[in-house]
């Protein structure tokens, strides 16, 4: 990953300052994180050898509150790319109006390589390497890419462990047993399924009559798949980091689910199998995926899947970013061009961070909320939101991407002018 990835993120906030009445020191102060960590973890592996990792911890923003942000483990990780997820972490805060700046973390690994037990020993390096660094009113982890409650409660234990005290809200994303909110792990993907039905309403598209893709049926792809299915949307194509599938006359959500929910691997902490693997369809790429010829896509996965180097092959109607950054600058820029709507992520998978907001308020007041409430209070901001965004993009004639951020630069706007002391951020 190259230094590219976080310098076209800040693009998005050029377009955006022309529409807000803070000043360019505010952009200049937003372009750089607050504080950066990178640490080394030794985990002892099974055969008794000593690996090295390399773990990662960006607070980028805390103008609004303590940072907030997930932990990923992957191969790809990078500084670049932590410190641009934490980017993207301020502007969806702001955005969905929470008391938190943003933050993430990550360390360079293939976990599925690792067994259960290495998977725990890195875990626990890591909050060890980074305790000082984190704290539930300073800088709150969660769930990412290949992380999931069990790691988040061996977060949670370990920092407990340092501290010598109980903290059930330095994380979230949690088990429920230790703390965790009910419908945290399908928040992302029922945030998603909020936005959509909100923006298609604006339409007037039939759910029957919409075919969609998603790319990427992991935790958010799939909830969000399923809630579409559900309603009635034609979920014509899935695919995962092996590969896809495609059916013309929609696929059998449920049963794909079914199956990946009952093939678990690596002791139960991962899912490996893919959904190439389910039912005889056409065997598709991640990049066929992409280019078929649907009302809505979904990309779902990571970063920079739709590049300048694909963009003239998407042929969908609506895109709605599901994944962190899937789009890069010039790419986005094509789309609008190309009156292909798009509905940015920071907007589109706020839900996973929402409800982390409401797991970290329920242990601070030690108060747990039944699944119906949880998901009432999800749905109302993000419609809420949602419209807002979308007043903001008629009031201007710009896209829901700039009319996102011109919304949170508002947001953060506002709140560097309270501080009083940092006056010198907002334009006279």
């Amino acid at each position: 990953m190259s230094d590219s990835l976080f310098a076209d993120a800040s693009k998005r906030l050029e377009r955006a300052m022309k529409y807000v009445s803070i000043s360019e020191d505010a952009l200049e102060y937003l372009k750089h994180p607050k504080a950066s960590l990178n640490v080394s973890i030794p985990v002892r592996m099974d055969n008794g050898s000593l690996q090295i990792f390399q773990g990662y911890r960006v607070r980028y923003d805390d103008t609004r509150g303590p940072g907030k942000g997930g932990v990923r483990y992957h191969p790809n990780v990078s500084m670049d790319e932590v410190k641009s997820l934490a980017f993207w972490m301020t502007f969806k805060c702001a955005v969905l109006d929470l008391p938190f700046g943003g933050a993430k973390g990550g360390v360079t690994v293939n976990p599925k390589e690792l067994s259960k037990l290495e998977l725990e020993r890195l875990t626990r390096g890591y909050i060890d390497a980074i305790a000082d660094f984190i704290g539930p009113n300073v800088d709150i982890p969660a769930p990412d890419v290949y992380t999931n409650p069990t790691i988040m409660g061996w977060m949670m234990d370990q920092y407990n462990i340092i501290r010598r005290s109980l903290n059930p809200g330095v994380v979230t994303g949690k088990p429920v047993t230790l703390g965790g909110s009910l419908g945290r792990d399908t928040a992302t993907g029922s945030g998603a399924y909020y936005v959509i039905e909100a923006i298609m309403g604006k339409f007037d598209r039939l759910p029957h009559q919409t075919t969609v893709a998603v790319q990427g049926f992991g935790n958010a792809g799939s909830v969000v798949a399923e809630l579409l299915a559900k309603a009635g949307y034609k979920v014509v194509a899935v695919s995962d980091s092996q590969g896809g599938i495609h059916a013309k006359k929609g696929l059998d959500i449920p049963s794909i689910l079914h199956y990946k929910k009952s093939n678990p691997g690596i002791q139960a902490v991962y899912c490996q199998d893919t959904v190439c693997n389910i039912v005889e369809h056409e065997i598709i790429t991640n990049e066929q995926l992409l280019a078929l010829d649907v009302d809505i896509l979904i990309p779902a996965a990571l970063e920079n899947q739709i590049t300048e180097a694909n963009v003239q092959d998407i042929k969908a109607k609506y895109i709605f970013e599901v994944a962190n950054g899937p789009i890069s600058s010039g790419a986005d820029r094509i789309l609008e061009d190309r009156g292909i709507y798009v509905v940015p992520d920071i907007l589109v998978n706020a839900g996973g961070v929402t409800v982390s907001y409401f797991e970290w308020l329920q242990n601070r007041s030690g108060l747990y909320w039944e699944l119906e409430e949880v998901e009432e209070r999800l749905q109302k901001r993000m419609r809420k939101e949602t419209e807002k965004i979308w007043q903001i993009a008629d009031e201007f004639s710009i896209s829901m991407r700039t009319a996102a951020y011109v919304h949170g630069l508002n947001r953060l706007g506002e709140a560097l002018s309270a501080k009083g002391t940092r006056d010198y951020y907002v334009k006279k």
